[in-house]
């Protein structure tokens, strides 16, 4: 028999910092994708918001948890409804259509930058504020959400010094955006009187920029902001949540400005909960543990939370601990019960939203209990972490060795880039200002369903060969007649630029229903890297020859880079990431060699998510780029000095990681640069890069189709950052997720773009 509960309570107070809000099955997708193409109004469009928010209500109920999120749902972004709701932009049209165009784009209106979250998948828009205009509050979002919800729900809002630091200043030589936060804390103030007003328990605001490496400034505005809001509050409670890293040096005064309760990420950080409990013992802040990972897959190791909860327990008492979430479930898929399509043995070992608040509950059983009552309570959790480890699936001897048996020599091309450009120059004979696109066309619903029959068995092996050919020559002929330069065979086989790859390697498994969102409309399904990883044979080799056999122009071979593919996968927490992108690295360059020796002449490696798996905090980078750049280097070491080496990076800010970008030796490499006007390449002017270099030329992500002049303008801003020599013309990404009526056009306005700069002498260039 267990020992009693501690006094009469049965259970630790639980809470989440957020939702995922697509909906299990996507609905947000497609009703925000009906409502764009006219078919559904705005209110059936809300219809369908409130139900994904009262569903998400139903399994916060049904897990038993104590405090849900409100305010964290969104049909665009959190920080473009944050800047909204506070007035730091405004709608360039009224209602949502306004706020559509600022996220998406219109005839008129060009979209706000887009950048990741952090160090996540997820994309947001990056405000853009008038440091002149002043802020007006509009509270009616969140008061909204709120009365809907009803008892239990905490309002979560964006702080306002994260708010700001992610933010840009339209004015930035006159105002910079921290320089208005004394304003900006005045209506979060009003805010919170709003909420106090409309029957707000608490309130949580989020504070995610706290963990960056912070100036001593910005340190001082964001503690000052913390302790007016904390004054201002009047008495309605603040969380304040941090996530994705611990607070360093800013975790005492942090907790000593007044808050009624902190929340510390202690999947990322647990180091701080020591500091954390010395510093509360002798005050009445409340501490939320973050010990159910809200990024990653993985059930939670009992083994690793409990001895967290149990410190806070003895240090604080139970009435002043919550166990929660690391941060908002977001990145996280609905259920990994509906997975019934996996290994029994590997859907054990997972937790998604719904497993993870059922892990919550038991964590906070557990924590009041001793003896063989937590060992039942735990049971189940407990036993899935020690079949992980024992699993044989985890552990590759052959894998292992291969990766021990890497050789300095295996990470370099002996010929230095410039050279190896004159060699490549002559093979290859492009034009100057060669053209091309980053390697995908619009996934239409024949593709789709084409690739749905041949999953299901409907489709022979050999018919569905036939039907891709055909998608591929049609790509290719079509390419020709666009006047592109090179080519690309459109990935009409692939349904994921990551998870067609995880598909054909070993040591990694696909869902069915894992989506999470990417941003707006757009979700991925990250595959789950659970063991040690091996490439079963030729990936891509059969789909280049077909391209390449229907042409005479060069057709890039096409892959994705190790960092990528783990960084848009759930990746094992057991083991270091590096040693994970080792074994990927030699997958993909078994590829690359293969590809070479089918006779491909360029080979794109893409490593879209190189700058997003750069750590928040300095200290930490120089050992990621340090194998980040060699397991590039590993994929393409040793090729011929004639194999054109490409690779793609996604909304980046490169100013600090330039270097790091040289020395993956990658001989092109093409970026995201329309949305900031080539602002961007601003690093390209200040470091000598020696390669060359593809700046985007129109947005993909917005339907928003541009004219050749505007493209002329853009490659001429190009030019005078970069060597015409060295610049290629090609869009932002991939268009896989746009319509052929918008790619038509588009590529066709960029080719004649690129032609008029061939005739054009450059004005200010580089040469």
């Amino acid at each position: 028999m267990g020992e009693a509960p501690i006094g009469s309570i049965d259970r630790l107070r639980t809470a989440v910092l957020g939702f995922p809000r697509f909906g299990p099955d996507r609905e947000l997708k497609f009703a925000l994708e009906g409502h764009w193409r006219g078919e559904i109004d705005e209110a059936a469009l809300q219809v369908t918001a409130r139900r994904i928010r009262a569903h998400n209500r139903g399994l916060a109920a049904a897990a038993q948890i104590d405090v849900f999120a409100v305010n964290d749902f969104s049909l665009t972004d959190h920080v473009l409804d944050t800047a909204l709701m506070v007035g730091a932009v405004r709608r360039p049209v009224p209602g949502l259509a306004g706020e559509f165009a600022l996220s998406r784009g219109d005839a008129a209106h060009r979209p706000l930058e887009m950048t990741k979250w952090f160090d996540t998948n997820y994309h947001y828009l990056v405000p853009v504020l008038d440091p002149h205009a002043g802020f007006a509050l509009d509270p009616s979002k969140p008061l909204a959400e709120l009365r809907d919800a009803g008892e239990g729900a905490r309002p979560v809002i964006l702080g306002p010094f994260s708010l700001l630091r992610l933010s840009k200043s339209a004015d930035p030589a006159a105002v910079e955006p921290l320089e208005l936060l004394p304003d900006l804390v005045r209506a979060y103030a009003d805010l919170l009187r709003h909420l106090a007003y409309a029957g707000a328990e608490a309130v949580q605001i989020d504070e995610p920029c706290l963990v960056l490496d912070l100036t001593r400034r910005e340190r001082e505005s964001a503690l000052r902001a913390l302790g007016e809001l904390a004054g201002a509050a009047a008495g309605l409670p603040v969380t304040l949540a941090t996530y994705f890293g611990g607070l360093g040096a800013l975790l005492e005064p942090v907790l000593g400005v007044g808050l009624a309760e902190v929340h510390l990420d202690l999947v990322r950080a647990p180091e701080q909960l020591e500091t954390a409990l010395r510093v509360c013992a002798d005050t009445g802040v409340r501490l939320s543990l973050g010990v159910v990972d809200g990024r990653n897959v993985w059930a939670t190791d009992p083994g690793r939370a409990l001895p967290l909860i149990d410190a806070a327990v003895r240090a604080l008492g139970p009435e002043r601990v919550t166990v929660a979430s690391s941060c908002s479930l977001l990145h996280v898929p609905y259920s990994a019960a509906r997975e019934t399509g996996l290994d029994p043995e590997v859907r054990g070992w997972l937790a998604f939203g719904i497993e993870k608040m059922a892990e919550l509950t038991t964590l906070a059983r557990a924590a009041v209990v001793t003896g063989a009552e937590r060992e039942s309570v735990i049971a189940a959790m407990a036993g899935a972490a020690v079949a992980r480890r024992a699993s044989a699936l985890t552990n590759r001897p052959d894998v292992r060795a291969r990766v021990a048996a890497i050789a300095p020599d295996d990470l370099r091309r002996p010929t230095p880039v410039a050279e190896r450009a004159v060699i490549q120059h002559a093979a290859l004979g492009l034009p100057e200002l060669p053209t091309t696109t980053i390697g995908s066309f619009p996934q239409t619903p024949e593709i789709r369903e084409a690739r749905r029959r041949h999953r299901e068995g409907e489709l022979s092996e050999g018919r569905y060969r036939d039907l891709i050919a055909g998608h591929i020559v049609g790509a290719v002929a079509w390419q020709e007649r666009a006047g592109l330069d090179v080519l690309v065979h459109g990935e009409p086989e692939r349904n994921d630029m990551v998870q067609y790859f995880a598909e054909q390697l070993d040591g990694f498994a696909v869902t069915e229903h894992g989506w999470v969102q990417s941003y707006g409309s757009r979700g991925v399904k990250p595959p789950i890297l659970f063991g040690d990883v091996a490439r079963r044979g030729p990936m891509t080799v059969l789909w280049w020859r077909i391209a390449q056999s229907a042409t005479a122009k060069p057709v890039k071979g096409m892959l994705t880079g190790p960092v990528t593919i783990l960084r848009w996968s759930f990746v094992r927490d057991d083991q270091p990431e590096s040693d994970s992108a080792w074994q990927v690295a030699l997958a993909i360059r078994d590829e690359v060699w293969d590809l070479q020796a089918a006779g491909a002449g360029i080979i794109q490696i893409d490593e879209a998510a190189f700058r997003e798996g750069v750590p928040l905090r300095r200290s930490e980078r120089d050992a990621y780029f340090a194998w980040a750049t060699a397991a590039f280097r590993l994929c393409s070491g040793g090729v011929s000095d004639h194999t054109q080496i490409h690779s793609h990076m996604c909304y980046s800010e490169f100013n600090e990681i330039i270097e790091h970008i040289a020395a993956l030796d990658a001989d092109v490499i093409s970026i995201e640069a329309s949305r900031s006007g080539m602002e961007l390449l601003d690093a390209f002017e200040r470091f000598d890069y020696p390669a060359a270099i593809g700046p985007g030329l129109y947005d993909i992500h917005s339907p928003r189709v541009p004219d050749a002049q505007e493209m002329e303008d853009l490659l001429r801003l190009a030019e005078e950052r970069i060597p015409r020599e060295r610049l290629w013309v090609n869009p932002d990404c991939g268009l896989k997720t746009r319509r052929w009526q918008e790619v038509e056009p588009a590529i066709a306005a960029m080719v004649e773009a690129a032609r008029r700069r061939r005739s054009a002498v450059p004005e200010g260039a580089v040469r």
